[in-house]
């Protein structure tokens, strides 16, 4: 296994390579600059500003250059947010992106599999019906569309959540952000456990292990269950960079102070250094929970080898 990993982090570093440098040269060509503000300054000052920040340089030495910052761990100044660094402002504003998609994510997979689980064994009944059409609409409704909903419903109408802030992360600001963020993905977890269950439900094994008298519930949490979570914990690494980027989304809407608003307001400021290290970021930590869920393959089927 050990073999295994250090191949899959060599092969990373390919990966994020195209990726910084699609990053750089789409934000480049995109129009507008970091210092085009509704009140233009002087050419004079726009000329320093872009000398301090090596604006002025040929594009591919202001490429170099941010390769050689990045070797060193260095993700530059941020043009818009004064005296801050990018990797000062990912490190305020993760904490609380991580809260908000973990919490998302955990309840997500828990609904997830229960609601699938109890419509795979009520298979065609009237349960399996409502669950299955509710987890159908929660595919189709995007999250930027449900979560004004949840607060016109919940915040507005009836009173019972507050619709914005985040209050240092209090269970009563937290519950409209993560519920919306993790809707669609108690849908399409449902559906994947349910037909992964009734699949495995028909299998021969299950079938021999009820014919040698083992209980119905032993079966299915010892032997069914088991192989049924497979193709979710293989769902959870797209479920992870869903909920990434819907968290950049739910953020704003919600005004959270995560690093999904901090990319946000650096993609219309043209921050380009805070958009390409929230880039960086994000798509490094999809690559590690990407690693990480095909590791979670073994310990559920002892049959997979790591070559």
């Amino acid at each position: 296994m050990l073999r295994y990993a250090l191949k899959r982090l060599a092969g990373a570093v390919p990966t994020l390579f195209v990726l910084m440098t699609a990053a750089f040269f789409m934000m480049r060509l995109a129009p507008g600059g970091p210092f085009d503000q509704e009140r233009r300054v002087p050419v004079e000052i726009a000329g320093n500003l872009e000398r301090v920040y090596h604006l002025d340089e040929p594009l591919l030495r202001q490429y170099g250059r941010y390769l050689a910052n990045i070797a060193q761990g260095d993700f530059g100044p941020s043009f818009q947010y004064k005296d801050f660094t990018v990797t000062e402002l990912i490190a305020g504003g993760f904490p609380v992106s991580l809260r908000l998609g973990g919490l998302a994510m955990l309840l997500a997979v828990g609904l997830g599999v229960a609601l699938g689980s109890c419509a795979a064994l009520h298979q065609n009944s009237t349960l399996d019906a409502v669950v299955m059409t509710a987890a159908m609409s929660g595919v189709t409704i995007p999250n930027f569309v449900m979560a004004p909903l949840l607060s016109l419903i919940f915040g507005v109408y009836l009173g019972w959540l507050p619709v914005g802030g985040w209050a240092g992360g209090d269970a009563a600001h937290s519950v409209l952000p993560v519920i919306a963020l993790c809707l669609p993905q108690i849908a399409f977890v449902a559906r994947l456990m349910r037909g992964s269950l009734v699949e495995v439900m028909r299998s021969n094994y299950i079938r021999t292990a009820r014919a040698k008298g083992v209980p119905e519930r032993l079966t299915l949490t010892r032997h069914a269950m088991r192989a049924a979570l497979l193709p979710v914990i293989s769902y959870l690494g797209p479920a992870s960079a869903a909920i990434i980027t819907g968290s950049v989304v739910i953020e704003q809407i919600f005004q959270v102070p995560g690093l999904g608003r901090y990319f946000v307001q650096g993609a219309l400021n043209r921050d380009y250094t805070l958009v390409m290290g929230v880039v960086i970021f994000y798509g490094a930590l999809i690559i590690v929970l990407n690693f990480l869920v095909d590791l979670a393959y073994g310990l559920l089927d002892p049959k997979i080898e790591y070559g």
